[in-house]
C-alpha cells in the first residue's frame, strides 16, 4: 500500500550546502521523497512511500534519513495535528458540513487537542470516527496518521524532564 507521510527535522549540523544535503538524502534511499528547504536548520520531507504498513513506511523512512544525516533531530511527523479545513480535505467535503457534523455529535466527536483559534484534533482521531458513522475514509490516511500520533506523542513525552512526569502522571490520575 502507498503512504503518503511528512517527516520534520532540526539540522543541528547544516552547512548550507543544499545540493549535497539532497544528494546524501537520495543516496540513502530518500528517492520517494519531497524535500523542502524553507527555513535555515529545518528540513520536511513529504514521503510517497510503498509498504506493508503505516509503521513499516514510517520505520523505513526514518531509518533512510538517520543514515543520511545521523544528527538530525525528527520534530514531527504528518499527517496528525490538523484543523476542520485539513480534515474536510483528507474525507471529501466541505469545511460547513464537517463542522455541522461536529456539532450534531458534540457528546461523540472526538475531542480537540487545542480547542481555540483554530482547535486542533489529532487526524487519526477524527478518520476513525468519521468511519465509525459511515463516512468514507482512506484506509492508508487512518494507518499512516494513526502511527503518526503515536510518534508525535511518544517524542513529546521524552521532552518531559523524568522528575515531572511522575508528577503530572499523578494529576492525571
Amino acid at each position: 500500500m502507498e503512504y503518503i507521510f511528512t517527516l520534520k527535522y532540526r539540522l543541528h549540523e547544516y552547512d548550507g550546502d543544499d545540493q549535497a544535503l539532497l544528494d546524501r538524502l537520495f543516496e540513502a534511499g530518500c528517492d520517494d521523497a519531497l524535500p523542502g528547504i524553507g527555513q535555515t536548520g529545518r528540513l520536511a520531507l513529504e514521503f510517497s512511500r510503498e509498504a506493508e504498513s503505516g509503521q513499516q513506511a514510517l520505520e523505513s523512512a526514518i531509518a533512510d534519513v538517520r543514515r543520511a544525516l545521523d544528527h538530525a533531530e525528527l520534530i514531527e511527523v504528518l499527517p496528525d495535528y490538523v484543523g476542520l479545513t485539513d480534515i474536510a480535505e483528507h474525507v471529501g467535503m466541505s469545511r460547513q458540513n464537517l463542522r455541522k457534523i461536529a456539532l450534531n455529535h458534540a457528546a461523540t466527536f472526538p475531542v480537540a487537542v487545542h480547542e481555540g483559534n483554530p482547535s486542533l484534533w489529532h487526524l487519526a482521531d477524527v478518520l476513525r470516527w468519521l468511519h465509525e458513522q459511515g463516512y468514507a475514509v482512506d484506509a492508508s490516511t487512518l494507518e499512516i496518521s494513526a502511527v503518526a500520533r503515536e510518534l508525535n506523542i511518544a517524542m513529546q513525552a521524552r521532552r518531559l524532564p523524568a522528575d515531572r512526569s511522575g508528577e503530572l502522571e499523578a494529576l492525571m490520575a
